[in-house]
């Protein structure tokens, strides 16, 4: 039926006589460009077949230990970090926010100290703040009495503000500022004021040494904070930053005391980390509310995405067009939300399985920072007749912040993959000519070698039949059964 001419069909077509096959295998030892091979078998001496075996077995170990070793370390992910420096003409001028330590104005409440446990709750979706309990009855009667009292409201209107008054003195490159020269953000220091906010085009430098330098008068009979409460600092605050990046005061914020002149000399630092597996960043994330990707605007949106799906609203302080949090869902669903999220680690950070990896590329801008005394007698004396206060009041209020660039470069850490495709595959095929002078062709032939002995063994296999000649057709050349058995009776 059909499976006996099948296995006629492979008899015939497929299947080649036993001779023609140990023609075909001596054929390609002869003739394969894989080296050493046809030393073994051409050669007519023992004693020459078991060296040029011993040669050519003890290279192809020496080429499988050195593809499998360059394998190993290529899937290790290796990585090597560049550092270049590169000078130019005009570098971009950073941002800059400035805060008053000083958060509140002393005449807006009677109690100043309620408004700093609630503004407290508030930042703490930045930083985790925990409350006393020996406030906590006085602050539970205060919010049940205030329920419609906005601490968004308060601090944009009781908070530091940013006027003629409070800065002196303005200049950018030879160039006055003005207060409307900044942009107001909240932050953890309550109001805060960016210079170069969203990267303005004619904000850049084009020589090292000068820059951005201010005068502020941070007016401590009109801004006080609790001692009480730990804060007993007066001076300014400020943080540098990407433009386009939010500030994040945590570790990172600057401090001029009162009556101290500050030099911050900075440089501009851009890190480029690989992708996964190389590195930790993830190319395609975004941000909703944000133009670049930073680990600081990610926790916000993480923290932000929350709180919302939690407590059906958003704290001001976080991005988001949700509805705002008003002053008992802070603290009774806000302040125990991020509670969770920092106890819980809901908004990780740092790998690449985290909430929010290691951004692909980011600017930072080290700083070294040296201060001096503000202002000589002489200069005391000016600033006291030209503001009408006495020389205590401007040792004890006045702050002077010079920001400049180191020299007009920045140097740029590029992490770099260690070992590419290309690279694996010239260091494979260097092991194989080297050791073997094997090539990609010389992998084509063993290739085709390989599957031609996989369609016999399969044939074999279909036929269910032991390798004899007989397999094959009878043919004019060779004898029948017939003549095979008189042959046998007349021996």
């Amino acid at each position: 039926g059909i499976l006996e001419k099948i296995r006629l069909y492979l008899i015939k077509k497929l299947l080649p006589h036993l001779e023609d096959r140990r023609k075909y295998h001596q054929e390609f030892a002869s003739s394969t460009s894989f080296h050493g091979v046809h030393n073994i078998v051409q050669t007519q001496s023992k004693t020459r077949k078991v060296l040029w075996l011993l040669v050519v077995a003890g290279c192809l170990a020496i080429v499988i230990w050195q593809i499998y070793s360059r394998f190993i370390y290529y899937f290790s992910w290796p990585t090597t970090t560049t550092v270049v420096v590169q000078y130019e003409e005009n570098v971009k001028f950073p941002a800059v926010t400035f805060c008053n330590l000083n958060r509140f104005q002393a005449h807006a409440v009677n109690n100043l100290r309620i408004i700093f446990l609630i503004w407290n709750i508030v930042s703490g979706v930045f930083q985790n703040f925990s409350v006393e309990d020996k406030y906590s009855q006085e602050l539970n009667d205060f919010l049940l009495g205030n329920q419609k009292f906005s601490i968004k409201e308060f601090t944009r209107k009781n908070g530091f503000y940013l006027n003629s008054s409070t800065l002196l003195e303005c200049d950018f490159f030879g160039k006055p500022c003005y207060p409307q020269d900044f942009e107001h953000v909240f932050t953890e220091y309550g109001n805060c004021f960016t210079f170069n906010y969203n990267d303005l085009p004619a904000r850049r430098v084009s020589l090292s040494g000068r820059g951005l330098h201010l005068l502020f008068d941070v007016q401590q009979e009109k801004f006080t904070d609790e001692p009480a409460l730990g804060y007993t600092d007066a001076g300014i605050t400020f943080v540098i930053h990407s433009p386009k990046e939010l500030p994040r005061f945590d570790g990172l914020g600057l401090l001029t005391p009162v009556g101290m002149h500050a030099q911050v000399s900075i440089r501009q630092l851009k890190s480029i980390i690989q992708e996964y597996p190389w590195g930790e960043c993830k190319p395609d994330i975004k941000l909703q509310y944000h133009k670049i990707y930073s680990i600081n605007g990610c926790l916000q949106e993480c923290k932000a995405r929350y709180i919302q799906d939690r407590c059906g609203c958003l704290p001001f302080i976080l991005p988001g067009n949700g509805t705002e949090c008003d002053l008992l869902k802070f603290y009774n669903c806000v302040y125990p939300a991020v509670y969770d999220i920092e106890v819980k680690g809901l908004c990780t950070v740092g790998t690449h399985n985290s909430t929010c990896p290691a951004p692909c590329e980011e600017t930072d801008y080290p700083t070294t920072i040296t201060y001096s005394s503000f202002g000589g007698e002489k200069a005391i004396k000016y600033f006291s007749a030209k503001l009408k206060k006495s020389p205590e009041y401007v040792r004890q209020n006045l702050v002077r912040i010079d920001i400049k660039y180191h020299d007009l470069s920045y140097k740029i850490t590029q992490q770099q993959k260690a070992l590419t495709i290309s690279e694996l595959l010239a260091d494979v095929g260097g092991q194989l000519g080297l050791f073997c002078g094997a090539s990609m062709i010389t992998i084509i032939e063993l290739l085709e070698y390989i599957f031609t002995n996989f369609c016999w063994i399969c044939i074999f296999l279909l036929l269910k039949a032991p390798e004899m000649p007989q397999w094959n057709n009878p043919s004019q050349n060779q004898p029948t059964h017939k003549e095979k058995k008189k042959e046998i009776q007349e021996c």
